[in-house]
């Protein structure tokens, strides 16, 4: 039987078992290497010359006196790169599996190209213009410092529907409108019907704001150029590998074979760091131009200002419903800032993907767009598109009950989709392969103890606080890069090595993936040696996003265990003298049927080559799903919100490793609750000018702002993955901020509060309280 169909548990550190994650004690002992930890003998150091203006176009640029500041070896700018031929970044901003296409090619009228250093226009607050390299940093920041540039503002724009109304500033002059998607998705005459001979309607006019990564870890590149072979080797921390040589290699104008990406340890990522950015292609580029290594890395600020950002969705949605509560249509529209590049579509994509979310409805129509404005580009960041999206019903589904009497828990169970009735095809079309929604809802009620929370509401008033509880159910669309590949070696010298393209970014690979071969294979955990980080070495490289990673790395190391297998039974039947037929395998071992006579894999290993390799391309989608319960404490006199319980039923099909799924969910716990209480990257609507941009200004969660979160792990198997694997890296978020902010809601509903906007800050709490009274006095 093949691997693929096995359901085992046996090995004491196998398949679902809480094993410690393996590189903790090296990480922790400040064992890792980081991209900054890379130095390459004889390197110049690069600082970056941006923009400070939203718009501006880039006049002459004057490096005489940085060229004179003692050390500086080069100042370039963009006419440099323009005549070296370095081209735009190489990104793939279309949805490409045929399972999530609601942006059709049809529907896309412009893609905003990206130059690492463009020549004539800055287009955001941050954008390079110009780079400095000399013998120290602190010589290139002087250097960078005295770079003269004459700079001629234009208008800019950053909010997304204004950025689309007719007149705006254009942000590119190749294009007459900064829309650049338009798509119309969904069956608009059966919603239409619908809505005539609904009871209830319920409206929602929102922005879902944006936010950023900020990983632990800014970016860095060490870039290098070898004359003799004509090629670049660029040392980053990177979410997928891939990306950024293929993103490299567009801009430099070279086969993707000329660029070698080498990633070790990576500091964080949530899906910012999955696709290229201008200066890993700048600091090759500059190693060739100057013949030695160049190195940068990024400081905070530049990081607030340039690294990618995520979310900023502005909606408008409509819920229909029958006298009894019944959803019968959703209707809206969803417009996507993507910045002044085209870096990624699939947010826009996924959301309108998953209009329905796990609830049955009947008729759903969407128009999406995708705005460009004077704001750094956006992409997929943690859960890409769909907190979006739940935020939205889940909110809808509140206004629902409170103004038309319904209860908020019997509102959502009436509606939602069950499991007898799996397969479902939702009303965009997507197909969710199984799952029990109203267990997972029922189970994070019961854990959260809804039944009491009454009495807690009550204590809490005679405390001089408000107490509310909000519930938010979601689900996951997991596509991601579809292509994975795993090449197993079993070393005569008692190792198995494992290369994969996926690269951890926090999220214990080297532990989950060596569970897998301990349970199939029979070795113990520590004879594992998991290989990444080396696109020389690893032929194809997905990254991990969208909770792919384990997801399609274990469908190909299966395929590539069954092979050793196979080989093995060859070999040892040789070595035993005994015919194929009669060797079976029960790891580690071969052994002759009925008897005692044996080899392990490693004695297999040193009489011949022992492997496997397996390279599939695996489009179908997953379907992780969940719910998660939330309750806070508001202070009426100051708006200051507590988080005082965090509940949460996630299910990932199969958990390969229970400890570092929790881990994970508390993770994404803590991202969904920042942006729901104080993240934000906030532009000036006037200057374009990003206000956000240090850790004072951006507030991110601290362990002291949040409880102590109850997770459980549900598990029931995926009927579309031969392992029954769904993914659980994301759930966390995902259904974090509709939970938050209808738990505020809740708690503030008596003083007739109904909605507020993210992030929900106690000046916006205070606000509202204030505003809700005076409506009341009137």
């Amino acid at each position: 039987m093949s691997f693929l169909q096995s359901r085992t548990r046996a090995a004491r550190e196998g398949f679902g078992k809480p094993v410690l994650r393996k590189d903790d004690a090296r990480l922790l002992v400040g064992g890792g290497c980081y991209s900054d930890d890379v130095n390459l003998p004889g390197q110049a150091y690069a600082c970056f010359v941006r923009s400070p203006h939203a718009h501006a176009r880039v006049g002459r640029i004057d490096t005489t006196a940085a060229l004179a500041t003692p050390g500086v070896l080069a100042a370039l700018t963009g006419k440099d790169a323009r005549a070296d031929g370095v081209g735009p970044l190489k990104h793939s901003p279309m949805p490409g599996n045929p399972y999530e296409d609601m942006v059709r090619a049809a529907d896309v009228a412009f893609v905003a190209p990206h130059p690492p250093m463009p020549a004539d226009r800055a287009r955001f607050a941050g954008e390079i213009v110009a780079m400095v390299i000399a013998e120290t940093p602190a010589a290139a920041r002087d250097g960078a410092e005295r770079v003269v540039v004459e700079w001629i503002p234009l208008p800019s724009v950053t909010a997304s529907l204004a950025a689309a109304d007719h007149g705006a500033p254009l942000v590119w002059d190749e294009t007459r409108s900064n829309v650049c998607v338009d798509a119309q998705v969904g069956d608009a005459a059966a919603v239409e019907a619908a809505f005539a001979r609904a009871a209830h309607v319920v409206r929602l006019d929102t922005w879902v704001h944006r936010i950023t990564g900020v990983p632990m870890e800014p970016r860095a590149a060490v870039g290098s150029w070898d004359a003799a072979s004509g090629r670049y080797t660029v040392h980053a921390g990177a979410g997928g590998l891939g990306r950024t040589q293929t993103g490299v290699a567009g801009a430099l104008g070279v086969p993707e074979s000329a660029v070698r990406v080498v990633a070790r340890d990576v500091g964080g990522n949530f899906g910012t760091r999955n696709s290229c950015y201008p200066e890993f292609a700048l600091v090759a580029w500059a190693a060739r131009r100057l013949g030695r290594p160049v190195k940068w890395t990024a400081e905070r600020r530049e990081a607030f200002l340039a690294d990618y950002h995520g979310r900023d969705l502005t909606a408008r949605a409509e819920l229909a419903l029958d006298t009894d509560g019944t959803f019968l249509a959703f209707r809206g529209a969803n417009t996507s800032n993507v910045g002044a590049h085209a870096v990624s579509f699939h947010p826009l994509n996924k959301g309108m993907a998953l209009t329905a979310t796990v609830y049955r409805m009947p008729a759903a129509a969407m128009r999406g767009r995708a705005v460009i404005t004077n704001t750094s580009p956006t992409t997929p960041y943690r859960s890409a598109g769909r907190p979006e999206v739940m935020f939205i019903m889940e909110r809808l589904i509140d206004l629902a009950a409170r103004r038309h009497g319904f209860d908020r828990l019997e509102l959502r169970r009436k509606n939602l989709v069950r499991a007898a009735a799996m397969p479902h095809r939702n009303s965009m079309g997507v197909v969710y392969d199984s799952g029990d929604y109203q267990a997972a809802l029922d189970r994070a009620v019961a854990l959260a103890d809804w039944s009491g929370f009454e009495s807690r509401r009550a204590e809490a008033r005679r405390r001089g606080r408000y107490r509310g509880i909000g519930v938010a159910n979601y689900i996951e669309l997991n596509t991601g890069f579809s292509r994975e590949r795993a090449h197993i070696t079993v070393r005569p010298e008692g190792r198995v090595d494992l290369v994969l393209g996926t690269l951890s970014s926090g999220q214990g690979h080297a532990t989950s993936f060596a569970q897998l071969l301990v349970e199939w294979l029979g070795v113990e955990l520590s004879q594992v040696q998991l290989i990444t980080g080396d696109t020389d070495v690893t032929v194809v490289g997905g990254g991990a996003h969208s909770a792919r990673a384990l997801r399609l790395a274990a469908i190909v190391m299966a395929k590539a265990s069954d092979q050793i297998v196979e080989k093995g039974r060859r070999i040892a039947a040789r070595l035993l003298e005994a015919a194929e037929a009669d060797i079976e395998f029960a790891g580690p071992r071969f052994r002759v049927k009925g008897t005692d006579r044996s080899v392990d894999l490693f004695e297999a290993a040193r009489a011949e080559t022992l492997d496997g390799l397996s390279d599939e391309t695996m489009p179908q989608p997953s379907f992780p799903y969940g719910s998660a319960v939330c309750e806070v404490e508001v202070d009426p006199e100051t708006g200051v919100v507590e988080l005082v319980r965090y509940t949460t039923v996630d299910d990932c099909g199969r958990a390969v490793n229970p400890m570092i799924l929790h881990g994970q969910t508390h993770g994404g716990i803590a991202q969904g609750v920042g942006q729901a209480l104080w993240e934000a990257c906030a532009y000036d609507r006037e200057s374009g000018q990003l206000l956000s941009a240090t850790m004072m200004d951006y507030a991110l969660p601290r362990a002291d702002m949040l409880p102590a979160f109850t997770t459980e792990i549900s598990e029931v198997p995926s009927t579309s993955h031969p392992l029954g694997l769904r993914g659980g890296g994301e759930g966390g978020t995902t259904p974090a901020l509709g939970a938050v902010v209808n738990a505020i809601v809740d708690a503030l509903a008596e003083l007739g509060v109904e909605h507020i906007e993210m992030p929900v800050t106690s000046e916006r709490v205070w606000e509202a309280i204030r505003a809700a009274g005076a409506v009341r006095g009137a």
